[in-house]
This record gives C-alpha cells, sequence and structure tokens, in this order.
C-alpha cells in the first residue's frame, strides 16, 4: 500500500502484509463540543485500520486527547480541568455515535505528565533546551533540518510569542511556568507548570509506539508549527519517529476552513442528529483524504441519496458472486488510500448484484447497517396488505389509491408470485 507522505511530496510504501503498523493521528484540544471537521482525522483514521487489518496487517492506532492547552485557560479560567473533562466525554460520545468503534489508544496529556517532564529533561541534558524564568525553551537553531517538513525557513517565521528570555525569537515552549489564571499545574524541576502543545504528542507517541514508528496523522493546519516541532523534539533525542506524515484536507464550510474559532461550524452531535452516521461516513467517503471537502446541505442530500442507493441494492436479486472483483477496491485503497474510488466501486456492486462484495467492503467504511434489508413502517405494511385485499375483491380503483399513498410515502410497490414487497425509492 502507498500513501502520499508530507515530508517527502511522494507516494510511501507502507510495510506489506503481515507487519505491524503503528499509527498516531492528532485528536482535538478539548474546550468545546466537537465540530463535524474534528471527526475526518479520527474516521480515516478508523478506515485505514480497518482496511489494514483486513489485508493481514497488526494495527496499533493512537488519537489523544489534548486536555492541556492554552484554548482550554482561556475558555474556562478557574476552571479548565472541569472543562476538559467534560468536553472529552462529549467527545467520545460523538465519535462513538460514528459506530467504527475505538482507537487502540487514547492518551489523555494529564496522564503523562511525568513522562513529558522525563523527555524535557534529557533534552536540556544534551544542549537541544534550556530553562528561562520558569519556562524551558528547544532550541531551533540546533536542528539544521528544523521545517523540513513544511518546507518553512525559520527566519521568514513571526515570532507569535515573543519573550526576551529566549535565546532566539523562534525557540518554542517545552514547558510553561503557570500563569495568572491558570489552574492546573505540576511539579517540575524548572518550577510549577505545565507542558507546551507540541512535546504532549512527541511524548504519547513514543510511549505507546516506541521511538519510530510507520504513521503520523493529522490535519493540514498542523503541518506548522505543530509536527514540525514534534518532530525537531524527537529528532534531536536521536529518535527517527515517524516514516510516514499524512496530513488530511481540512473540511470546509461555506468555502473556508473549519473552525470553532473562525465560529462557521457545524458541531459533530449536530450532524449526526441531523443526518446520521451513514449519510455523514458516506459524505467523508466522496473526498480524497488529502484534499478539501466542502460541507453543505447540498452535498450531505448528496452523501443521503448515494447511501439510500447503497442500501437499496440489497433489496434485489443477487448476482453470482464473483470474488476475483474484490481487487477492484484493493487496487483503490492500495493507492493513496482512494475513498471517492472505492466508493465508485461499491456502486458499481450495486449495479451489478455483487451484494457479498458490497456487503464487505460497506463493513470496512462503518456502514455495514446499509446492508440491512430495509422495512417499510407498519402503517405502509398495513397500507399494503388493503390493497392487496382490494386486488384479491377485483377493487382496482381502492387498490390504485393505497398504492399511490405508498409511494408518496418514499416506497416503491413490487408485486410478485410470493406477494408485495415494499422497497425504498431510489
Amino acid at each position: 500500500m502507498q500513501l502520499y507522505d508530507t515530508a517527502t511530496r511522494s507516494l510511501v510504501e507502507l510495510p506489506p502484509a503481515p507487519a505491524h503498523v503503528g499509527m498516531y493521528i492528532c485528536g482535538p484540544t478539548v474546550y468545546a463540543r466537537a465540530h463535524v471537521g474534528n471527526a475526518r482525522p479520527f474516521v480515516l483514521g478508523m478506515w485505514l485500520r480497518a482496511w489494514l487489518r483486513a489485508a493481514g496487517n497488526q494495527v496499533t492506532f493512537v488519537h489523544n486527547i489534548t486536555d492541556v492547552n492554552d484554548k482550554i485557560y482561556a475558555a474556562a479560567p478557574g476552571a479548565s480541568a472541569a472543562l476538559a473533562d467534560q468536553a472529552t466525554a462529549w467527545y467520545l460520545e460523538d465519535i462513538a455515535a460514528l459506530g467504527l468503534g475505538m482507537p487502540d489508544h487514547l492518551p489523555r496529556v494529564t496522564r503523562y505528565i511525568p513522562q513529558i517532564v522525563e523527555f524535557i529533561e534529557a533534552l536540556v541534558a544534551n544542549g537541544s533546551a534550556y530553562a528561562a524564568d520558569g519556562d524551558v525553551y528547544f532550541r531551533v537553531g540546533k536542528d539544521p533540518n528544523y521545517g523540513s517538513l513544511s518546507r518553512q525557513r525559520v527566519a521568514e517565521v513571526e515570532d507569535h510569542h515573543p519573550n526576551p528570555a529566549k535565546e532566539d525569537p523562534h525557540d518554542f515552549a517545552l514547558w510553561k511556568a503557570t500563569a495568572e489564571g491558570e489552574d492546573t499545574a505540576w511539579d517540575s524541576p524548572w518550577g510549577r507548570g505545565r507542558p507546551g502543545w507540541h512535546i504532549e504528542c512527541s511524548v504519547m507517541a513514543e510511549a505507546l509506539l516506541g521511538e519510530a514508528f510507520e504513521l503520523h496523522g493529522g490535519g493540514l493546519d498542523l503541518v506548522f508549527p505543530h509536527h514540525d516541532n514534534e518532530l525537531a523534539q524527537s529528532r534531536a533525542r536521536g529518535h527517527r519517529f515517524a516514516h510516514v506524515w499524512a496530513h488530511n484536507g481540512m473540511l470546509r464550510f461555506t468555502g473556508s476552513k473549519m473552525s470553532k474559532s473562525e465560529g462557521n461550524t457545524a458541531t459533530l452531535r449536530e450532524v449526526l442528529d441531523e443526518w446520521g452516521a451513514e449519510v455523514l461516513l458516506v459524505f467523508l467517503l466522496t473526498g480524497h483524504w488529502r484534499k478539501p471537502i466542502d460541507f453543505s446541505e447540498e452535498s450531505m442530500a448528496q452523501a443521503a441519496a448515494r447511501a439510500q442507493t447503497l442500501r437499496n441494492a440489497f433489496t434485489l436479486p443477487a448476482a453470482p458472486h464473483d470474488e476475483a472483483r474484490w481487487a477492484e477496491l484493493a487496487r483503490a485503497l492500495d493507492d493513496d488510500f482512494d475513498t471517492p474510488r472505492a466508493l465508485a466501486v461499491l456502486h458499481r456492486w450495486a449495479s451489478d448484484g455483487q451484494l457479498e462484495l458490497l456487503r464487505r467492503g460497506l463493513e470496512l467504511f462503518g456502514l455495514g447497517s446499509l446492508a440491512a434489508r430495509a422495512q417499510a413502517p407498519p402503517e405502509l405494511a398495513a397500507l399494503a396488505e388493503r390493497r392487496q385485499a382490494a386486488r384479491a375483491a377485483r377493487d382496482f380503483e381502492v387498490a390504485d389509491r393505497l398504492r399511490a399513498e405508498i409511494e408518496a410515502a418514499g416506497w416503491e410497490v413490487r408485486d410478485d408470485p410470493d406477494g408485495v414487497t415494499l422497497v425504498p425509492r431510489r
């Protein structure tokens, strides 16, 4: 299987099966209900794990929760821990509702503070970091390859966190001394404080996957500075870190990046309540993982129609099974995990009556429920029985009226030698 690697700007081979594949995909910073854009890296990670396991690999998927961060302190001064706990519970509830299962590990920063302090101590000891007034900073100038992921030139990067205590304005914080209004802090060799954002992921990834692992992912907006800084920190310890860096395109709402800070969001819970998990998953299948995807009422309605088409396939007779055609899906997914192409394969199988292949393919993407035969509501089934009785009595005017009522409700009436079947209309 090949995936596009941000570091090399090329397709890179993952280890062939059977192999162990360690994946770390950055999760949310928990200070509000997750927006629907937060679902994309999680869903992609779960789909990729399912496909790699289906191919015979062992996979460990780590998806972190950032529960120590400036945004949490700003959102709940004096009550950041309570907000982080509540927002974490919301996130776990909402991703569970997608029906994909859960990652193998969901580490929270607050449970890795000792390991984070130890990691920083090692960086200070080897000269890659330095303490200053209770903070600890990473020496960016010590890494000649800094910015290799984003191709950013350090001298051209604006310093968003000025501090006269820094040796270089581009150095970034590994540890931050407790500031006024921050209610959670831990002891360290540099005084009371808490971790910087970037060190958190380096430590959790290595704690659960080792100093070298196969894949690190997250949204495209994390390439710089977050992932550049993660890589620099681990490289400074002599660790290889991730072999492949995979960054998904952003979800766009009315044409711009969807984010809580911009205020142009729909929460994941709102979308699930309005459209359901099946429609959201089909919508996400329609976009290649590296490209942006536009979220709108129209795009979701189109996804709902696609989901219905796939569901309707199971109301029709199956064609003779052709196992060789599974390779059609494998070619799509092994080629940079091309889910739009995979979705086209699923629709082709639906049209051709390859129902067992279709069922297996849908299950890979958490859409196995589409393979269940749709049941008409009881009131429509009762109308169908009355229509059958009217036909038996040769009262065709009543039978036609009842058929029209059923069709107006969105169901097709199919008469066959064994009786009548109600099928959702395409």
